[in-house]
């Protein structure tokens, strides 16, 4: 469990980027946060519980017009 306080949010929660990396490899692209999550440079993610979160960059965001 986080020992920080407050907590970090949790894998499921949807801050879950909020959450303090544990361990930090940027040579290789990718960080461990504190809640189980690895977070990739291309703003993927892989969960604790093996759930893929694709790739979600700001610029993939559709404007609205």
């Amino acid at each position: 469990m986080c020992p920080h306080r407050p907590a970090c949010p949790s894998f499921d929660d949807v801050a879950r980027e909020a959450a303090r990396v544990v361990a930090s490899h940027p040579e290789q692209g990718w960080s461990l946060l504190c809640n189980g999550v690895v977070i990739f440079e291309d703003t993927g993610e892989l969960l604790p519980n093996g759930r893929v979160v694709a790739p979600h960059r700001p610029t993939d965001v559709r404007a609205v017009a």
